[in-house]
């Protein structure tokens, strides 16, 4: 093991970039990453600059038999982004973007996060959907999909792409578009990081000005939970909405007496004149007396509110998909939400349909186009103990939602979901493909850190 540190230091002179190893003081706060729950300790950490400092540290690795995890913006539920004695490829410093106003595309490197990219479109009066949190990276989240606050009416992250710059695993920079290695490009449309390291992409742009969107609570009664999703499945494309049923925070702006009490935050973002975004949305505000209404005309960028970034939340999750929730199912949900003692527990909800449903299923490695609504299951804890009871409650609301429907998303597979998930995430002849693409372009699996496709599952 010494002499790999001292390879490692030798080589670290090659870079432009910098390596963290762990007898450096910044090296724990550089390990660490969004679910509170992970303490990995990596061999060393790598911040790399551009592509070239990537090519030399695959080719590095494989000489010395070292494993290789990628970082983005650190939001792995499973932890794939750090492992225990690998060499952690952090794209964090890769920044880089160029906005074409005239095409209406941009060149994005996979380091910057959802939130720096939205609020630089902004300033050109374009917009481009990521997810619903604006510190995640966007490599990460554009290899998996991207379900986020424009899906509805612009797609996924990924019905957005127009090319990627590929770092496979043989050290060639490969570029992958409909005409250009297209095969890899299907399969990165989905597939995760299995088939090389996402340097850039370039993005097709949508012009969007003032919006209308933000937060509305309402009581979390079953008539307004199955009702709010209703109103969401029939609402127009533009309008998309996230439904977070879970205990109400203690926000200075609601009443202390509903402090703690089941409430309905729901998110929500109308790509479109703020006008008919109030028309839209009037329904859910009709459906009761709202606890916080913060319901306006707004930019898009601030959908992403600002984050703490000390906050590490350790928690157990899972994710499904449904057809629908009717009366029956709301008053099993509020039931099974208030059998928990847990300072935070929540079924997110977001309504699906619109012009991702209009791209054919096995048009991408993404395959759950017709999927109504997906569901994400979660539960925070502190203790071991608290850990065992949130697994239970958490599989046993899962049975509770189960409508026959096996899909799920492949950036919510969690570190307790078995392999068969993985599997469930790119169903038959999806997994098939992304089989072959896969043994084309890393047939060693030497990415294998991730929601790993290879013919042992």
């Amino acid at each position: 093991m010494q002499n790999i540190s001292d390879n490692l230091k030798a080589f670290s002179h090659t870079l432009k970039g910098k390596i963290i190893f762990p007898d450096d003081v910044e090296y724990n706060k550089a390990r660490q990453v969004f679910p509170g729950e992970l303490d990995r300790k990596p061999a060393c950490i790598v911040r790399v600059t551009d592509a070239e400092d990537i090519k030399k540290i695959i080719i590095f690795a494989k000489e010395n038999n070292l494993e290789v995890c990628v970082r983005s913006g650190g939001h792995s539920a499973t932890g794939a982004c750090v492992v225990n004695g690998a060499v952690v490829i952090d794209l964090r410093d890769m920044k880089r973007m160029e906005v074409n106003t005239t095409e209406q595309t941009a060149w994005i490197e996979s380091g910057m996060t959802a939130g720096e990219v939205t609020t630089e479109l902004d300033k050109h009066n374009f917009v481009l959907g990521f997810g619903d949190a604006g510190s995640v990276g966007v490599g990460g989240i554009t290899l998996g999909g991207g379900v986020g606050f424009l899906v509805r009416k612009f797609g996924l992250t990924i019905d957005n792409l127009l090319a990627a710059e590929i770092i496979t695993a043989d050290g060639q920079t490969l570029l992958a578009d409909s005409k250009t290695n297209p095969d890899l490009f299907w399969a990165i449309r989905g597939g995760g990081g299995n088939f090389g390291i996402a340097t850039k992409f370039k993005f097709q742009l949508h012009k969007l000005e003032n919006c209308y969107g933000g937060m509305l609570f309402l009581p979390a009664t079953p008539e307004v939970i199955w009702k709010a999703v209703d109103i969401a499945k029939k609402a127009p494309e533009e309008l998309s909405v996230i439904y977070n049923i879970m205990p109400m925070p203690p926000m200075p702006f609601i009443p202390a007496q509903h402090h703690g009490k089941l409430c309905v935050m729901a998110l929500a973002v109308y790509a479109g004149s703020p006008t008919e975004g109030e028309k839209a949305l009037s329904p859910l505000r009709a459906l009761a007396a709202p606890l916080a209404d913060m319901l306006k005309p707004m930019r898009y960028k601030d959908i992403y509110f600002p984050e703490n970034p000390d906050y590490h939340p350790k928690a157990v999750s899972k994710n499904l998909h449904l057809d629908n929730i009717d009366e029956e199912l709301a008053e099993k949900i509020v039931a099974h939400l208030n059998s928990l003692n847990a300072q935070m527990k929540v079924l997110q909800l977001r309504v699906l349909g619109g012009a991702m449903a209009r791209v054919g299923s096995f048009n991408t490695a993404y395959a759950h186009r017709s999927s109504a609504i997906m569901a994400n299951v979660a539960s925070f804890y502190e203790t071991e103990q608290e850990k065992q009871e949130r697994k239970v409650w958490a599989d046993e609301f899962l049975k509770l939602l189960d409508q026959g429907d096996k899909a799920v998303y492949a950036n919510f597979l969690g570190q307790y979901d078995d392999k068969e998930r993985i599997k469930e995430a790119y169903p038959g002849k999806t997994w098939d493909r992304l089989l072959e693409i896969k043994k084309k372009y890393d047939p060693t699996n030497f990415f294998h850190n991730n929601a790993n496709i290879h013919s042992e599952i």
